[in-house]
């Protein structure tokens, strides 16, 4: 490559000699010379580009130039598009006087672009995108007159959009989109009156759409795409009759489409107005553009039926997810004449009626079909085989029934299949073994029985599985744990599996998540899950596993989130745990004994969870265990207390007995004894023995001072316990109140077999007399530091501490203890009476449920739906959480804990009571927060959080509220039938935290 100071040389030479020779030197030796420095510029051509510009040819022959035979082999176009090239523009191609072409795009030039370019007074074309220019656009370009088309796209350009472009009167085609430009869209741009083509998406452009804009009478193509462009669209851009692509996706534009949009845009093409806050109804005009293949409105707020658009022949893409459509499915018939259809899209809406036969007679090209979260129903039709170029089908979080037809397996294009939330039957096809580029295949929550078909062993290529939440039974069989390609989810969790686990998942040795809890396995953990190096998650709970954790599991230095809770497992927990980088470690309800260790997670005591080993000692203190040099003499120890105190006990007895009245001290503890056989044997054995005496003592005598609440059936005092260190919450029944003791029973059985970290932990029973002797009865809690809900959201007066954040985090507290209640046990327990005074909060904020005083156990997990079917017993509960077919006689179900807990949800980020006086226009608090979703979600929420947020309210911020709030919307729904379970409760709420919270 010729080096600088040569052209430096002979650029002297040529400027000295001009007046001699100005046919070589002022003409094409001058073209010669600015390319040879153009050349010189480059410092990196991988495709040998520039191999043949060299004395040895005339330069107008060489690779990518072009001349002008009229002027003497003047350069008219530079084309060296995609040639890998790296280097800057160099400035001597403004001496090519004559140039009217240059084309450099998808290279990775750098630097600025010189302002010499503005010397090119007849450049017609200047294509520049996907570089790496920097830097701001040159404003000499406004010299360069004759400018037709400039596409910058895709580069590094940065400042505002300089004025000086508006004198190009000849610009047709303006292309600034992927750059890092600041300001406003800049209203100058009204000048360019010959504009055809304006691009300037993802350009960090912000303010609202100049009116002036819609002077461009000529336009045709329109992006405003992923900017934060805010404001309604000028009217008048609706009138610019030669549209035909419209885009301003993603973006924060608001108000509702024209009536007349597709006469007035009669050649539209592409109609992408996505993830914005338009609203109100999509125009049935649209179906007058009959030019259109696209249209896609998907994460808005539109309303009201669904447009009718089977007129439109040429449409490819219909996209309306995520808005607020009322309608039944019989706008897809119309769909059928659209011949060329590939993408159908219309989930998360409130489409209803049943699943219609028509979807099967859609286009042959379709390829991505979605009606996910809507109400439809009915069974998915064997003609669906008809669309056998179909890639994605979503029909999640429905209420399809019936069995997965057969025929599913000749979709043999098909990659995704969702049918996740319905109420699907019979056993899994074995067709699905046909469906071998499926990479997604996600069945939970459904009604499925029997075994896993071999046959998914065919399925190759599938990278995620979820089976759970079904009545799934049998054996795992091996096969399928054989799918390599398994590297994000495998998930049989909530199902029947029983035998031991398959050495074969040591295949899944790029899996990320295992979860294969609640179900029927047993053995030992397999040593062959050490192979899977790349595990997240390892969720085994729930099972009769037993045996020690094997050591080699030490090799899983990705582990974040292991759970081995609720097994028959033993030994020593292992110290290499503690080495791990684990965030969260459940190894609670085993029969583990000897040290904790404590090292790693072992030091975060909201990281662990060991309840339910009774023979652990030492670790951090935060865990209260003896230490662990104590138990070997505990036994000793013990004998010893028993000759002190024993002799004491006697005499507080002899005490006692005086000071009461005999005879109706005789006739209570008869009483007492009757009804102590009835408590579940299980309380007595496993909780602390309390007396009256004890519990007068730890409350100061039940004084007022120690008044905690006051509830329907009795009063809750605060207590400190005689070691001085256990605060205790005692909860004495008020038996005068009818009901008292069938609530107190109703809790004991409640809370005999169920073990939650949301649930209040009880510590003690007391049925005893009192000093007057009376009958005595109380519930002994664990006390927590910052009381109920209810004080932390009306009563405490620092603002700072009801953050939106801790909101979500106790309401996901609050579902996970839900969740585990319905579907967590053997039984299936409804709480019966959820409300903010029965939530309790600790020191760190984690939510407790609590108060189970109408809590009913309803069924064996194997029977719920029958056993809840069979129920004759209503629930009483608190006016305002009580669901409301409870109030018209109907029987328990776990969906009246739902409705209860979508009224929390909506109080809690509301802070409006269900019995507030404000309703006077509305039914209740579901239909106030449902009628102000979404435009009006920042008017109806709590405003200490708008005071929080004052200096971050942005669309992140409303969009949380609102999908929080339609989430309580979606819970508290008149209909049973129509709301959430607590398990898709869990999933959103956990998807708010990470996408809003994450950090």
């Amino acid at each position: 490559m010729a080096s600088p100071i040569k052209f430096l040389h002979l650029l002297i030479f040529c400027v000295s000699f001009s007046a001699i020779t100005p046919s070589i030197c002022l003409n094409n030796e001058t073209d010669l010379l600015a390319l040879l420095a153009f050349k010189s510029s480059i410092d990196l051509d991988p495709l040998g580009a520039l191999k043949s510009w060299n004395e040895t040819e005339h330069f107008c022959s060489w690779k990518g130039i072009s001349c002008s035979h009229k002027h003497r082999d003047r350069v008219v176009r530079i084309s060296l598009s995609s040639q890998g090239l790296v280097g800057t523009f160099s400035p001597y191609l403004g001496n090519l006087s004559f140039l009217r072409t240059i084309n450099l795009q998808n290279n990775s030039f750098h630097g600025q672009i010189p302002q010499e370019v503005g010397l090119l007074r007849r450049l017609r074309f200047l294509e520049l995108s996907n570089n790496s220019f920097i830097g701001t656009i040159p404003r000499n370009l406004s010299q360069c007159q004759n400018l037709l088309f400039l596409n910058l796209i895709d580069n590094n350009f940065s400042g505002t959009i300089p004025p000086q472009l508006s004198s190009l009167h000849q610009l047709e085609s303006l292309y600034l989109s992927k750059n890092k430009f600041f300001g406003s869209i800049p209203s100058f741009l009204r000048n360019l009156s010959s504009l055809q083509d304006l691009s300037l998406g993802l350009c960090g452009l912000k303010g609202e759409i100049p009116e002036s804009l819609a002077q461009l009478q000529s336009l045709k193509f329109l992006n405003l795409d992923e900017n934060h462009i805010s404001g309604s669209i000028p009217a008048g851009l609706f009138n610019i009759s030669t549209m035909q692509y419209f885009q301003v996706g993603t973006n924060q534009l608001q108000g509702a489409l024209p009536s007349n949009i597709g006469r007035t845009l009669p050649n539209l093409k592409s109609l992408f107005l996505e993830d914005n806050k338009f609203n109100g109804p999509v125009p049935f005009s649209i179906s007058n553009a009959s030019f259109l293949e696209e249209i896609a409105l998907s994460h808005n707020y539109f309303t009201g039926p669904m447009p009718r658009v089977g007129g439109l022949p040429y449409l490819q893409e219909f996209l309306m997810e995520y808005n607020q459509i009322q309608d039944d499915l019989s706008f897809i018939s119309s769909l059928v004449n659209c011949t060329d259809l590939q993408v159908l899209a219309v989930g998360g809406n409130l489409l209803r009626g049943s699943f219609p036969e028509s979807v099967t007679n859609l286009s042959y090209y379709l390829e991505y079909l979605t009606i996910f979260s809507n109400r439809v129903h009915g069974n998915i039709p064997s003609g669906i085989r008809n669309l056998g170029n179909l890639n994605v089908m979503y029909l999640d979080d429905n209420m399809l029934s019936g069995p997965i037809p057969l025929e599913i397996g000749e979709l043999s294009n098909l990659q995704q299949l969702d049918l996740d939330g319905n109420a699907l039957s019979n056993e899994l096809p074995y067709s699905l073994g046909n469906l071998t580029l499926l990479n997604g295949l996600y069945l939970s929550g459904n009604n499925l029985s029997g075994s896993i078909p071999p046959s998914l062993r065919n399925c190759t290529n599938l990278l995620e599985l979820d089976l759970s939440l079904n009545e799934l039974s049998g054996f795992v069989p091996r096969e399928i744990m054989t799918l390599a390609s398994i590297s994000i989810s495998f998930n049989l969790s909530h199902n029947a599996f029983v035998g031991s686990i398959p050495s074969e998942v040591g295949s899944f040795t790029n899996l990320a998540i295992l979860d294969l809890s609640n179900n029927k396995f047993s053995g030992v953990i397999p040593n062959a899950l050490s192979k899977c190096l790349v595990l997240q998650y390892l969720r085994l709970e729930g099972n009769s596993l037993q045996g020690e954790i094997p050591q080699e599991l030490n090799t899983l230095r990705g582990l974040q989130d292991l759970d081995l809770s609720l097994n028959n497992l033993t030994g020593h927990i292992p110290s290499f745990l503690g080495e791990l980088d684990l965030k969260k470690l459940n190894l609670s309800f085993n029969r583990f004994k000897g040290e904790v260790p404590t090292r790693g997670v072992f030091r975060n005591r909201s990281g662990i969870s060991l309840d339910g080993n009774k023979e652990l000692c030492g670790g951090i203190l935060e865990l209260e265990l003896a230490p662990c040099s104590s138990l070997s003499s505990s036994r000793k120890k013990s004998s010893t207390l028993l000759k002190i105190l024993v002799p004491a006990a006697v005499f507080g007895s002899v005490i006692l007995a005086i000071s009461t009245y005999l005879i109706v001290l005789h006739n209570k503890r008869r009483m007492s004894r009757e009804n102590s056989s009835s408590l579940p044997s299980s309380i007595n054995d496993k909780f602390l023995r309390l007396s009256y005496s004890d519990l007068l003592k730890a409350t100061d005598g039940f004084s007022e001072a120690n008044l905690l609440g006051v509830g329907r059936f009795g009063s809750v005092y605060k207590g400190l316990l005689d070691d001085g260190q256990t605060s205790v919450a005692v909860k004495v029944l008020n038996l005068v109140v009818k009901g008292a003791s069938k609530s107190f029973m109703a809790e004991c059985n409640a809370l005999r077999g169920v073990r939650h970290r949301n649930l209040l932990k009880i510590l003690s029973v007391c049925e005893s007399i009192d000093f007057q002797g009376n009958e005595f009865k109380s519930l002994v809690y664990q006390f927590k530091a910052n009381g109920s809900l209810e004080k932390w959201l009306y009563y405490d007066t620092e603002v700072g501490n009801r953050s939106m954040l801790q909101r979500l985090n106790i309401a996901i507290d609050i579902a996970h203890a839900l969740e585990y209640l319905h579907f967590g046990t053997d039984s299936t327990i409804v709480h019966g009476d959820l409300k903010p005074s029965n939530i309790l909060l600790d020191g760190d904020m984690t939510a407790y449920v609590g108060d189970f005083g109408l809590a009913k156990i309803v069924s064996s997990m194997v029977s719920a739906q029958e056993s809840i079917r069979s129920s004759t017993i209503g629930i009483k509960g608190t006016i305002g959480y009580i669901a409301p077919e409870y109030a018209m006689g109907e029987r328990v179900s776990t969906q009246g804990d739902v409705y209860s807990y979508g009224i929390l949800l909506l109080e809690m980020f509301t802070n409006r009571r269900p019995t507030d006086e404000t309703f006077e226009d509305h039914d209740n608090l579901h239909t106030f927060v449902s009628n102000a979703l979404p435009e009006h979600v920042m008017e109806i929420v709590d405003p200490n959080l708008i005071i929080q947020t004052e200096h971050n309210i942005n669309r992140e911020v409303e969009d949380c509220l609102i999908w929080i709030l339609s989430i309580g919307v979606a819970c508290s729904r008149l209909l049973p039938r129509d709301r959430m379970s607590m398990t898709d409760v869990v999933n959103e709420l956990h998807k708010i935290q990470s996408l809003y919270f994450a950090s």
